[in-house]
């Protein structure tokens, strides 16, 4: 550093830190904090998209104000928004709660009494729709090539969406007419059945 004198001399003066700053280094922001969360817990991807897409709902219904700054009434307050004002489902209202409930006590790793207050909404009871074999028939017809051996594995091996899109030629076993599920819902593998009457489609589709 330069200082002059009264008199006009000027002179050097060097300036010496005895200890060094240091900077702290800054925290990950709470989407990647939840993100971090989701992935070490080894949920689906659209596990973690759709609790990334409500804790931003939810952050942005209450003015951009941090989760740790609201409480039951704010929670309560976003769910019932969902079930008056835009008409969700039952099941859309539940996801929501669960996106909500592991940021608090998951990331936040606050253990709020309110958590346990909280009432998922119930679901009306529903037969479910069951096409008829004529009509799965008359469905399967209508497709050709790799879609139709597509849609015949998740009829004939009940296999879900994810799980028919993710098979690998590894995972079949035509001598004992099965399957491997690999990493399935819940993270868990299992073994299903290969219908015979797909044996010979899938064999030539593999050549």
């Amino acid at each position: 550093v330069f200082l002059t004198d009264p008199d006009g001399t000027t002179f050097a003066v060097a300036v010496v830190m005895s200890d060094p700053p240091t900077f702290e280094r800054a925290r990950p922001r709470l989407m990647d904090q939840l993100r971090a969360a989701i992935r070490l817990r080894h949920y689906s991807p659209k596990t973690e998209e759709a609790y990334v897409s409500w804790v931003r709902r939810f952050i942005l219904f209450h003015g951009k104000r941090h989760p740790r700054e609201l409480g039951a009434a704010e929670v309560t307050a976003f769910l019932s928004d969902l079930a008056i004002a835009r008409g969700s489902s039952a099941s859309t209202q539940n996801q929501a709660l669960s996106a909500v409930l592991f940021l608090y006590a998951v990331v936040l790793g606050e253990k709020l009494p309110w958590l346990d207050t909280l009432v998922r909404a119930q679901r009306p009871a529903r037969l479910p729709v069951v096409l008829s074999r004529f009509e799965v028939s008359a469905l399967l017809s209508r497709m050709h090539g790799p879609v139709w051996i597509m849609a015949s594995l998740m009829y004939g091996s009940e296999l879900r969406l994810q799980e028919c899109v993710e098979l690998r030629v590894k995972d079949l076993n035509f001598d004992r007419r099965e399957l491997v599920v690999r990493d399935g819902k819940g993270g868990k593998d299992r073994v299903t059945m290969l219908p015979e009457a797909l044996r010979r489609p899938l064999e030539e589709h593999l050549r």
